[in-house]
């Protein structure tokens, strides 16, 4: 990766929670590293970026999103996923193992780093699954995959049915202090479900996936962690009563952590009354009252963290009956804006809170470099227009994945400079080549 020597960002509003900074100030990068943050900096021999009038802030962190390579580059590679990524202002990103294969063995760990560094746009830190193949039925080589640069294990999009084997696995886990991220989903429950059980399925004439499908497994997860001593970290949360139980356990002092997406928190199951099948996600949107109810537990903490599920989906995937729609939602690009446009702007979030929670936290919970721009940090920076709006263009996606249902809302806070390792990947809304 080509590193400026150095660039000086030029007053802008600088928030760090990290260092509990929000102040007007310079921000100076040399040879990749924060060098200082001061009212007045003068560096004739920097590059100048204009920051005034912007925010600048830690670089973005996604602790969940499908980058589909190997086996599904028709969905997204990891360079177009890179470059959506850095387009949405995130300088990390966390894959999880559901390609084909299944990353569940140290070579196919290697192989996304290997490919990720080749890229050279963004960091991507690996998901090793949980069991082999994702089936849910023997533990993959969780340590030797730890071992390539593995950062968590998961099977999402597939639940770990079997509560013997998850019990392994977080003891595993427990040993190597890394935390399974577990998709909390009941088979059974769920039924082949098409959206969230209730009234509007009722009138609509689809098929209902009740909460108590996802709120079953947090709970069954909540136990198997007081047991075990594990970090289980609590993947899309969606439902009020999933959210009451992970503050409960995290009263008990219990090491659970969770995240929320952006489309959990901004739209209810009243969107798919038009049947637009980019609205089908699992877990699906819930009512008006799990998003307020979200909203308030990650205020609060008792959800940690904001990721995006990025889950790109080619047209053939999506243009077809409901109940055969793949599930997910391209989020990289409008993941900030819409949750800068209806959290922060509505005064749900404070701008603070809302960095933390895309940036610091993330780090700190996987121990990734990042989420900070103290002086000597790695100089991975978002910068963002609060205030200039623009509408949602799909077809100016740099993902694959065009699959977005807020295709042509006007939103603010849209990112305008991306920063990894000093260097400018994206400027303006456009992607370094």
């Amino acid at each position: 990766m080509k590193v400026l020597s150095k660039l000086l960002l030029k007053g802008g509003r600088v928030i760090d929670p990290s260092q509990k900074i929000d102040a007007v100030a310079d921000v100076l990068i040399e040879e990749g590293k924060i060098a200082a943050i001061e009212p007045k900096i003068d560096a004739p021999d920097a590059e100048v970026y204009d920051a005034a009038d912007k925010i600048v802030c830690p670089g973005l962190i996604d602790v969940h999103c499908h980058l589909r390579e190997p086996g599904l580059e028709r969905k997204e590679t990891i360079a177009s996923g890179s470059r959506a990524a850095a387009a949405g202002g995130f300088t990390s990103v966390m894959p999880m193992p559901n390609t084909v294969p299944v990353a569940d063995s140290p070579a196919s760990i290697r192989y996304v780093r290997d490919r990720a560094e080749e890229v050279g746009l963004i960091h991507v830190y690996p998901i090793g699954a949980i069991t082999k193949g994702s089936e849910g039925k023997e533990l993959a080589k969780m340590s030797a995959m730890a071992d390539a640069g593995a950062v968590a294990f998961s099977d999402d999009g597939r639940p770990v049915g079997n509560s013997r084997i998850m019990r392994l696995a977080m003891e595993y886990s427990h040993i190597m202090d890394l935390p399974l991220i577990a998709h909390e989903e009941d088979l059974d429950l769920v039924d082949d479900g098409d959206m969230n059980e209730g009234y509007v399925a009722t009138v609509m004439g689809l098929r209902g996936n009740p909460p108590a499908a996802e709120e079953t497994m947090i709970a069954r997860d909540i136990i198997l962690a007081r047991l075990t001593g594990a970090r289980l970290h609590i993947a899309h949360v969606s439902t009020a009563y999933g959210a009451k139980m992970i503050r409960e356990a995290k009263e008990e002092g219990l090491r659970i952590t969770a995240e929320v997406t952006p489309h959990h928190l901004t739209m209810t199951e009243e969107a798919v009354r038009g049947y637009d099948t980019n609205t089908k996600v699992n877990p699906p949107l819930r009512t008006a009252e799990d998003v307020e109810a979200l909203i308030v537990a990650l205020k609060e903490g008792v959800i940690d963290c904001v990721a995006t599920d990025h889950a790109p989906h080619t047209i053939e995937d999506k243009v077809v009956e409901y109940h055969f729609a793949a599930n997910g939602i391209s989020g990289f690009e409008t993941a900030l804006p819409l949750l800068w446009t209806d959290l922060v702007k509505e005064g749900k979030l404070t701008e603070t809170e809302l960095i933390e929670r895309m940036s610091l936290i993330p780090a700190k919970i996987f121990g990734l470099p990042g989420g900070t721009i103290a002086p000597g940090s790695i100089a991975d920076v978002t910068v963002i227009d609060p205030e200039t709006i623009l509408a949602v263009d799909k077809n100016a996606f740099y993902s694959k994945g065009k699959n977005t249902p807020y295709h042509g809302r006007l939103l603010s806070g849209w990112p305008v400079l991306t920063v990894v390792e000093g260097e400018v990947v994206m400027e303006n809304r456009v992607v370094k080549e």
